[in-house]
C-alpha cells in the first residue's frame, strides 16, 4: 500500500515538474533594431520585444511626421535603465532607427481636392480644367497616419468676379471620433487648352510646328473656339499675330494656293478630255474655293475651282463656252428628236483659241443641226 502510494506521488511530480519549469519560464527582453510608431510618443513596447508591464512606459519623444530618428544602443540603455527597465538583451545592435509614420498630402493632392469641390459649380466646369492657386504657397502637408479618411468638404465659399476660394475639409481619424479639420483659401480659374503662337506671324505665313506651343490660359482670355495644336499646323492667319498671342479657330483660314496676279494653270476637265493651258489668277483663293481666272490665250475670263498651288481646275467647259445664236427649227427636224451630242473636242478648243467668226461658233456647237438643215433644202 506504502509502495504503491509512493509511486503515485513520484508519477504526479514527474509530471508537474515540466509545468513548473514552463510557468518559470519568461522570454528575455529583446532590443529591437528598427521601430515605426504612429503617436507623438515613443513607449518601452515600442523599442523593446516582450517588454512585459513595462511596455506602456513613454521614453522618448517621437520625431516629426513621415521622419526617421536614429539611437544609439547606450542612449537607449540609459533611458530604459532611468525607468526600472533591466536585463535588456541588445545582441550586436550598434543603433536603433525610430520612424514616425504619417499620411502626405501632396501640392496636387490639395489642388485636386480643391477643384473637385468647385466642380461645376458657381459657373466653372470640369475639375481638370480648374487650375487652383494656394495662398501660402502649400507644397505638401503630412498629417499623422491615423488621418485615413478622404478629404470631405464641409463648408465651400467662391467669388466667381474675383475668383477667390475658402474651402473647410474634414479627415475621418481612426483614433478619435472628432475628425481633423482642414481648411484652404486662394484663387481658382477656369483654363483652357490652346494653341499660343511661339513668334510674330505675319498673314500669309504658313504655321508650322515650331510656331506653335499649346499652353493653359483663362478661359477668360479665349473667346470662341480656342485653336488645337493639329488644327494650326500649315494653316495662315486671318491677320498678322504678335508671340504670345492664344489661337482661335476663328484667326485662322485654309492657305491660298492661288493668290491674286499670280500665273496659274487652267486644266480643263470633260469626260475622255484633259487639257490644260496658261492663265491668270483674278482673284486669290484656298483648297475649294471658287475663283475667276484668265486665259492669256483665248483672252477669256473663266471660273473653276482651286485644286493645287497655282492650279485652277474646271470641270466641263460648257459653262464658259460661248453661247452659239440661236437656230431656227426646220421641219427636218421633228419636235420630240434628241439633238445630236456635243462635239466636247470643239467646245474646248473654243475655250483655249479664240473663235474667228460666229459661224465657227454655230459649226462647233451644233453641227448635226446644219447638217439636217442641209438635207432638208
Amino acid at each position: 500500500m506504502i509502495r504503491t502510494t509512493l509511486a503515485t506521488l513520484s508519477v504526479l511530480l514527474a509530471l508537474a515538474l515540466p509545468a513548473a519549469a514552463a510557468d518559470d519560464f519568461i522570454a528575455s527582453p529583446t532590443l529591437r533594431a528598427s521601430v515605426t510608431v504612429t503617436s507623438d510618443v515613443v513607449r518601452v513596447g515600442d523599442l523593446i520585444e516582450n517588454a512585459g508591464s513595462a511596455a506602456q512606459i513613454p521614453v522618448y519623444r517621437s520625431p516629426d511626421l513621415g521622419t526617421t530618428g536614429t539611437l544609439t544602443v547606450g542612449q537607449v540603455l540609459s533611458v530604459l535603465r532611468a525607468k526600472q527597465v533591466i536585463g535588456v538583451m541588445t545582441g550586436d545592435l550598434k543603433e536603433v532607427q525610430v520612424t514616425r509614420l504619417a499620411r502626405t498630402l501632396a501640392n496636387k493632392d490639395l489642388e485636386t481636392a480643391v477643384a473637385s469641390a468647385l466642380e461645376r459649380r458657381f459657373g466653372l466646369g470640369d475639375a481638370a480644367n480648374i487650375t487652383v492657386t494656394f495662398d501660402r504657397g502649400v507644397a505638401e502637408m503630412r498629417l499623422d497616419a491615423s488621418n485615413s479618411g478622404a478629404l470631405q468638404p464641409v463648408a465651400t465659399r467662391f467669388d466667381a468676379r474675383s475668383g477667390r476660394f475658402d474651402i473647410a475639409f474634414e479627415i475621418a481619424n481612426d483614433s478619435s471620433p472628432v475628425p481633423t479639420k482642414l481648411r484652404f483659401t486662394g484663387n481658382a480659374v477656369e483654363t483652357v487648352e490652346v494653341a499660343v503662337l511661339t513668334r510674330d506671324i505675319d498673314r500669309l505665313d504658313l504655321l508650322k510646328s515650331s510656331d506653335i506651343v499649346l499652353e493653359r490660359r483663362p478661359k477668360a482670355e479665349v473667346t470662341g473656339e480656342p485653336a488645337s495644336r493639329d488644327r494650326s499646323i500649315g494653316m495662315q492667319l486671318r491677320r498678322p499675330m504678335r508671340a504670345g498671342t492664344p489661337l482661335r479657330a476663328a484667326d485662322m483660314v485654309k492657305p491660298d494656293l492661288v493668290v491674286r496676279d499670280q500665273s496659274v494653270t487652267i486644266i480643263y476637265k470633260v469626260p475622255g478630255l484633259y487639257l490644260t493651258s496658261r492663265g491668270k489668277a483674278i482673284e486669290s483663293g484656298a483648297e475649294g474655293d471658287t475663283v475667276s481666272v484668265l486665259n492669256v490665250q483665248s483672252k477669256r475670263t473663266l471660273t473653276g475651282t482651286v485644286t493645287g498651288r497655282g492650279q485652277v481646275t474646271i470641270e466641263g467647259a460648257s459653262q464658259s463656252a460661248p453661247m452659239a445664236p440661236a437656230v431656227e427649227q426646220t421641219s427636218s427636224l421633228k419636235r420630240d428628236e434628241a439633238p445630236a451630242p456635243v462635239d466636247t473636242a470643239a467646245l474646248l478648243r473654243s475655250l483655249v483659241q479664240a473663235p474667228a467668226s460666229p459661224a465657227q461658233i454655230a459649226e462647233a456647237q451644233i453641227p448635226q443641226a446644219r447638217a439636217s438643215q442641209a438635207q432638208a433644202k
